[in-house]
């Protein structure tokens, strides 16, 4: 496995499956949009080869971890925003860097469903730490699927929630 994947010089932070199969659980994903085949979380996914930003997300349940690079994140909230308002996407959830400083934050994270996760995500891969930053998941949805913050994964009660 590369070692700078994990380190702060990556751009790639693989998800981990814990919160993966509980947001799941909730929206029923059907694309990755953002993966390699080695950390792809759908049957139907796209890799920097295929390139994601240049596809059709309609009618999809889409989960996207995105590559955490200056310009790069932007470009894909705001394909998520986008794909969201414009072309039909059923939902897009995001696994992002809590960046509330960025302007891609105010442009298009707040006009989703805001959940900042609690301590900081060990990614897969990572080794033994966890991330140096914190993280927060970015629901745009159309059809009224909201995650309870009190009773669904982000209870501090939830299993994915202990593990984090």
């Amino acid at each position: 496995m590369n070692k700078i994947m994990f380190s702060s010089a990556s751009v790639e932070w693989a998800t981990p499956d814990y919160l993966f199969n509980a947001l799941d659980k909730i929206y029923h994903f059907d694309l990755d949009p953002c993966a390699t085949k080695e950390n792809a979380k759908c049957d139907k996914f796209f890799t920097e080869a295929d390139d994601g930003l240049t596809k059709s997300w309609a009618r999809r349940s889409v989960f996207m971890n995105p590559p955490y690079a200056r310009g790069t994140t932007e470009k894909w909230v705001k394909k998520a925003y986008d794909e969201y308002i414009y072309n039909d996407a059923a939902v897009v959830v995001a696994l992002l860097p809590a960046r509330t400083d960025t302007k891609w934050f105010w442009r298009y994270c707040r006009y989703g469903q805001i959940y900042f996760l609690k301590g900081r995500v060990k990614f897969l891969g990572g080794g033994k730490n966890s991330a140096t930053f914190p993280s927060m998941i970015v629901v745009f949805n159309k059809y009224g699927m909201v995650a309870n913050p009190n009773t669904d994964i982000f209870s501090l009660d939830h299993e994915a929630m202990k593990l984090i």
